[in-house]
């Protein structure tokens, strides 16, 4: 009897070994999702990794730190984007809108926190306005020694650098930063053209006249220089920072799915080309380096969009002035407490959020969230004091109001009148619907805080709020804001 022919064995699958990747932002948020590419990245092998780092820049971030927080569990790396924009082309500039002189500061900084036991990451966006207690320093610049005093969170980078940075970030969070990367527009937009572009979702018109991004509602590819205006534009509408940022964690998502899902991981030429672009223009701490790389990766195979988790900081107060610094982002110091905590325990960010608050069904649905709207109040009346009770109204509700009201010039006004500028036209609707009655008047130049002139037909302010009730600080898993 002939023996039957034997049946090829199959051959064992290649191990998914995510390899780490540097981030950036917008230019550098994209730094962010390039550590949690790198990370996501697998089964390319040490022999086409080595070697990638020699072109990394190599900076001491954390060189005679003293006082420093205890290490947690898991590993957190400070990505910050800084306005670098020497290396990109007349052309480029003329088309993304890049033109101006760059400045010497961070345009996006955040935090992300790999778990130990490697099966997530948690990415939370640090907004550049915070107001922070920056620690006493020698000034890069001037060599001049300054005591602690209180700046723009973005301000840090430019009096001390990437050591001053990490000091102020540690100061305001409490957690220990173990890697500190940094990253420019160049290596953000060369990125995105090495995997293929990205592909993002939008339900509603996206457009700012400062970037150029003119998005229409539905699916689009994104390449480089438009993934770098999807993530710069912060003058969509009265969002601003906080609008920005979730775009930009929307967009760390859809990058992370397309390594992940487009064939980049198992593509060694096409791994190392994208490898090297987002190793270009890189600039890291001596202790970030390919050995770390491939240890990361090879504990995190299976990385997915559904691994990493995405939240913004708390915000207490979207206008908070400081004498001699402007309008500040204050966060709100108890829940900050309880996310920075749950990073420092290795927790996931969604464990470290109470229940949602139930839903009230008098209030207003409206599109733009009022924390997100900065207001000017007037009294365009006779009436002593109506100006105050109508910030201090609109404030209770929500609204960022300047906490200052003033005297509108002219005649006594009968009617109410919300003066916005067209481009804020989502916020301008939502802060007149908190106004029963009153009437929106568009106003070219006015900028992206809207002006309130309160009129004799003031009936008070009704409570409005967006369709999910807000939570103490929103953690967004990748899976659930990536295109469907």
């Amino acid at each position: 009897m002939p023996t039957p022919p034997r049946t090829p064995r199959p051959r064992p699958a290649a191990r998914r070994v995510p390899a780490r990747r540097p981030r950036r932002r917008w230019g550098m948020r994209m730094a962010t999702a390039l550590s949690v590419t790198v990370l996501a990245a697998g089964g390319i092998g040490h022999a086409l990794v080595t070697g990638l780092d020699t072109g990394l820049t190599r900076v001491d971030p954390f060189k005679d730190m003293k006082n420093r927080p205890l290490a947690g569990h898991g590993t957190n790396v400070l990505v910050v984007g800084t306005d670098g924009r020497d290396r990109i082309t007349p052309e480029e500039r003329a088309k993304y809108r890049l033109g101006g002189a760059p400045c010497n500061c961070t345009d996006t900084v955040m935090l992300v926190h790999i778990s130990e036991d490697r099966d997530r990451a948690s990415v939370v966006s640090l907004p550049r306005d915070s107001y922070a207690e920056m620690p006493e320093h020698t000034d890069l610049t001037s060599g001049e020694k300054h005591q602690a005093h209180p700046v723009k969170l973005n301000a840090a980078y430019a009096e001390g650098g990437p050591a001053l940075t990490v000091r102020t970030v540690e100061s305001m969070t409490g957690v220990k930063i173990d890697h500190y990367l940094e990253v420019d527009f160049t290596s953000f937009m060369r990125t995105v053209d090495a995997v293929g572009g990205v592909r993002i979702c939008t339900t509603k018109p996206l457009k700012d006249a400062y970037t150029g991004l003119d998005l229409a509602p539905g699916t689009h590819e994104l390449d480089g220089g438009r993934a770098l205006q999807y993530v710069r534009s912060r003058h969509i509408d009265g969002a601003a920072d906080i609008g920005r940022m979730q775009r930009q964690q929307k967009f760390l998502a859809a990058l992370v799915e397309r390594v992940t899902s487009g064939g980049v991981l198992f593509n060694p030429v096409r791994f190392r080309a994208v490898a090297t672009s987002m190793l270009g223009s890189v600039r890291a701490d001596e202790g970030f380096g390919t050995d770390q790389m491939l240890s990361l990766s090879k504990a995190m195979r299976g990385f997915t969009p559904a691994s990493s988790e995405f939240v913004s900081v708390p915000v207490g107060d979207m206008s908070f002035p400081v004498k001699g610094i402007g309008s500040t982002v204050k966060w709100d110091a108890a829940k900050a407490q309880q996310l920075f905590q749950a990073l420092r325990e290795d927790r996931p960010i969604a464990s470290a959020q109470p229940p949602a608050p139930a839903k009230t069904p008098k209030d207003v649905v409206v599109d733009v969230a009022p924390d997100t709207v900065r207001v000017q109040v007037y009294n365009g009346t006779r009436t002593a004091g109506l100006g105050r009770k109508a910030d201090d109204a609109l404030r209770a509700t929500g609204f960022a109001t300047t906490g200052a009201p003033r005297t509108a010039a002219g005649t006594e006004r009968a009617r109410t009148v919300v003066e916005y500028d067209p481009r804020w036209d989502r916020s301008a609707k939502s802060l007149a619907a908190a106004l029963p009655g009153a009437e929106l008047k568009a106003v070219a130049g006015r900028g992206g805080t809207l002006r309130v002139v309160v009129g004799a037909d003031y009936k008070g302010v009704r409570a409005v709020r967006t369709e999910e009730p807000e939570k103490p600080f929103e953690a967004v898993r990748g899976d659930r804001v990536v295109c469907p």
